[in-house]
């Protein structure tokens, strides 16, 4: 909340929802997800935030900026392949199990008294999302307007051996 204070619920249950599931649901077709990444490159001028974040609260995978490759820090082709290969060994949890951790995080969330708009619908939002037996949810609106992210999910190994040591040590 700190970094991104106009966050919703939304965007913090995808934040710990990365970091369970990584970025198995963007990977259904390799050529298709590398189509999409060239594409997403080609139509943003400008990259905002930190070049990388640990998601969630394990801290598994790492949201990596694509300014990374915008600024020809990272070699294009070195950041998708370890985008596709943080999908290998993935368990991810049933959607019961899942449903079971988002609600011990958001009562944490509760917890500490933090003023989220739409809430009480974002949670009533996420609840129907795992009755359907689903996990996947987007960014809100408002963390789109405000913070235009950028990025994909890499595994936290991956990245601190392939990624992290073509990136300067301030962000």
């Amino acid at each position: 909340m700190t970094t991104y204070p106009q966050s919703t619920l939304k965007d913090l249950y995808k934040n710990f929802f990365q970091d369970r599931f990584g970025p198995g649901h963007l990977i259904p077709d390799t050529a298709a997800s590398g189509d999409y990444l060239r594409r997403e490159l080609a139509s943003i001028d400008k990259t905002t935030g930190a070049y990388y974040e640990p998601a969630g609260w394990e801290g598994a995978f790492y949201r990596v900026n694509l300014s990374v490759i915008k600024e020809n820090l990272v070699p294009y082709e070195v950041y998708f392949d370890a985008f596709i290969r943080s999908v290998n060994g993935i368990v991810p949890p049933s959607i019961k199990d899942w449903e079971k951790e988002w609600l011990s995080i958001d009562a944490i969330i509760q917890g500490m008294g933090l003023s989220l708009a739409n809430d009480e619908k974002d949670r009533q939002e996420i609840r129907e999302l795992l009755k359907k037996g689903e996990y996947v949810m987007h960014h809100s609106a408002a963390f789109e307007a405000n913070y235009s992210p950028h990025y994909r999910i890499i595994e936290k190994a991956i990245f601190e051996k392939e990624i992290r040591p073509f990136l300067p040590d301030f962000q």
